[in-house]
């Protein structure tokens, strides 16, 4: 049986190329708005990161209504690092909307989805936006496309799949990229005559794959799936499965809500094809399967690639430990880290060394970065080492992750690129000219990238467009370069002073203004060239009957450099932490004592 009433697809692109800007205008083309409402943009970034960083996190549900006919939706991020948010919620749907920016084309994450959803054998319609961007190259973009769609071996129903040209901030839609379109209604169409309606039986037993994890301060607990199969109802009685293992237990459904627009609507009961968001199972996780008690079947979940790249999350033990935090101890922080699991599946934690350590693995810098910033967020306090490669033995052979990097920069600054690309192994692919930009292609080692992205900014004045994601694992390269400064560290506790900044900044750049708390050990700064420099900051002037201690006030201080906790996470070395609190970050060496440090050096030599 089908449901002629209903659609199940995603909206799946590269970052910024518009996907939560489309679903704003099928949402508010679909009757989910009043006339009269106030509607932030991009509203299903609902986030507070998300809003701050401009890009789609998590992925998130919505429903649009069209002719009759209910439009399940689901936004994913874009940005390839949450690639595992994308790969988890592909079980619950039929079809895809492949989103491409009419100028950029496709790049690393429209591969690696379109990929997921080809192997699904999920049917396609070809959106290509921003139609009315400068510069925009509809036909070169459309024969990309199918260039990548024969590369990733579609079938001959998914390469002669429907195109539509959008406009999505502006709400239109034709399937004609030379006339203009008045709305979305050529692309509500498509998806009801192209994407298949939801196939089940309402009479058979129940079966409901769990593919998301949401909660509500409420009820708790809410699971997020498709009904594969039967009819989900009210207080009833289920067993949750899973593939993996022959675990089972059972549990009660106590609420169910459909999506509607930005809301859930409590129901009593839903059928097969229905996503829906329940509630009642405590403990339930992404990949298990609810069923009923008399039929325990459970549904094979997607392979979620394996996370690249790792860092170590510890207890906090510096000598500002405990000042700014709420959550301080290991179990708070081995709590924390273990829950995020329940609904990361592209994350893994396992415990470290000692009692106060853990191994945190995920996709890339950013993934991590996220959840970093998330749990300063909530009040914990903890510290993190620099970020290492996950690598592998393949056949006896020691191998390392590989990325597919792709650079877009004026083409002046293409001498540059090419010259740090060698000296971090990077190897041409492909080079494209577009206008008077360079579109460049490089495979190169992940531990390459590791701290680039900064100097890639700087090096192209903020011009320079760069993405990456996973290649494959190939045998070890050769060394990398480190990073070319050495660090200004503190040589004893105290404040900083004007005085004391002013001195030290003689030697490099400073991160800090007069009056911070710092400890001896932290670094406030960096120098020009290799080797760590010990610096007082907290000194003062002393005062004599010839000179007052306020002279200071004269003296002319550099605006300090302040970083991001992307920068930051960058910055680190091997010997250094970085300190993360909800109201501060400090850089510190692992080894707080100079004469320790010293002591250390020498006999490393």
């Amino acid at each position: 049986m089908t449901r002629s009433d209903l659609r199940n697809i995603a909206i799946i692109a590269h970052v910024d190329h518009g996907k939560t800007t489309l679903v704003d205008a099928l949402l508010r083309q679909g009757g989910a708005f009043r006339e009269n409402q106030y509607v932030p943009d991009c509203v299903m970034d609902n986030n507070d990161l998300e809003r701050e960083r401009g890009i789609t996190i998590l992925a998130k549900n919505t429903a649009a209504q069209y002719k009759g006919v209910k439009i399940n939706i689901v936004d994913t991020p874009g940005h390839a690092d949450f690639s595992g948010e994308v790969e988890r919620v592909l079980k619950m749907i039929n079809g895809v909307v492949l989103l491409v920016d009419a100028f950029e084309g496709p790049m690393p994450q429209t591969r690696f989805v379109l990929q997921k959803a080809l192997d699904m054998n999920h049917k396609i319609i070809i959106c290509i936006n921003k139609i009315d961007k400068s510069g925009a190259r509809p036909h070169d973009v459309l024969d990309e496309i199918y260039n990548l769609l024969l590369d990733l071996n579609a079938n001959g129903e998914q390469i002669d799949s429907p195109i539509v040209y959008c406009n999505g901030r502006a709400g239109t839609a034709s399937l004609d990229m030379n006339t203009p379109g008045d709305s979305l209604a050529p692309l509500f169409d498509t998806i009801i005559s192209h994407i298949d309606p939801p196939a089940g039986e309402d009479a058979a037993d129940l079966q409901v794959l769990v593919s998301a994890i949401d909660y509500s301060e409420y009820v708790g607990r809410l699971a997020i799936g498709r009904i594969e199969r039967g009819e989900l109802i009210q207080n009833q009685d289920v067993v949750i499965c899973n593939a993996h293992n022959k675990n089972t237990y059972k549990a009660k459904i106590t609420n169910i809500y459909q999506f509607d627009g930005l809301k859930r609507v409590a129901v009593t009961s839903a059928k097969a094809g229905d996503i829906v968001c329940f509630s009642g199972i405590e403990n339930v996780t992404i990949g298990e399967t609810v069923c009923t008690p008399n039929h325990i079947e459970p549904v094979n979940f997607v392979k979620i690639s394996e996370p690249t790249l790792q860092m170590i999350f510890s207890v906090n033990n510096s000598p500002f430990a405990g000042r700014e935090g709420k959550f301080v101890t290991s179990r708070h922080l081995r709590a924390r880290l273990y829950r995020e699991l329940l609904k990361d599946v592209s994350l893994k934690v396992t415990d470290g060394a000692t009692t106060d350590e853990f191994i945190v693995s995920g996709r890339g810098e950013i993934h991590l970065s996220i959840l970093i910033e998330n749990m300063r967020r909530e009040g914990y306090e903890f510290q993190v080492n620099t970020p290492k490669v996950i690598n592998k033995v393949i056949d006896g052979v020691l191998c390392e992750p590989m990325e597919k990097l792709i650079i877009d920069v004026p083409d002046n600054n293409v001498g540059t690129i090419m010259e740090q690309m060698g000296r971090r192994q990077g190897e041409l692919v492909t080079m494209n000219p577009m206008n008077s930009r360079i579109k460049m292609e490089f495979v190169i080692p992940a531990r390459g990238l590791l701290g680039y992205r900064c100097d890639f900014m700087t090096e192209t004045k903020g011009e320079g467009i760069m993405n990456s994601i996973f290649y494959g694992y190939e045998p070890m390269k050769g060394n990398m370069p480190t990073r070319p400064y050495g660090a200004l560290v503190a040589f004893e506790t105290g404040e900083t002073t004007t005085y004391g900044l002013f001195n030290a900044q003689e030697r490099g750049v400073l991160f800090l203004d007069p009056g911070v708390k710092v400890y001896a050990g932290q670094v406030v700064g960096y120098a020009p060239k290799l080797g760590d420099i010990s610096v007082n900051v907290c000194k003062k002037k002393h005062v004599t009957n010839m000179r007052a201690s306020g002279s200071d006030d004269a003296l002319r201080l550099e605006n300090p450099r302040k970083f991001s906790l992307e920068e930051c996470i960058e910055f680190i070395e091997q010997d250094e932490q970085l300190e993360v609190t909800p109201q501060s970050l400090r850089i510190r060496k692992i080894i707080l004592d100079h004469g320790e440090r010293l002591r250390k050096q020498s006999k490393a030599k």
